[in-house]
């Protein structure tokens, strides 16, 4: 089976982070590094529950991953404001969360309105 381009995406954004976040200041590993982590990886996690959860749970699933990448761009701006991220870098990765966003969008609308979480 081949793997749908989300995922395949998702997939490098998360490598992209995790080793783009290593070189972050020390004092934040635990604060704001850790929310970024989190906050990528809970967005993958949301995309595999709506693959292996019930259908008729697909809407709800998705709108949760979309809340997640929202928090997943407040934090990435939030570290180019703090010079963490050069210009380049925030634009490359913003490109790709972009990206990853106009799958989803497009998933979302394929699976159909969400009736709430």
């Amino acid at each position: 089976m081949k793997e749908s381009p989300i995922f395949a995406r998702t997939h490098d954004l998360v490598l992209w982070l995790l080793e783009r976040s290593e070189s972050f200041p020390r004092s934040q590993r635990f604060v704001l590094t850790k929310r970024l982590q989190d906050t990528v990886l809970n967005f993958q996690e949301r995309l595999v529950e709506a693959t292996l959860g019930q259908k008729r749970d697909l809407p709800g699933r998705l709108a949760e991953a979309d809340i997640e990448l929202g928090k997943l761009r407040f934090y990435l701006r939030l570290c180019h404001e703090l010079t963490w991220l050069s210009t380049g870098q925030y634009g490359h990765v913003s490109k790709m969360v972009a990206e990853v966003g106009r799958l989803l969008g497009g998933w979302q609308k394929k699976a159909g309105p969400s009736t709430g979480t």
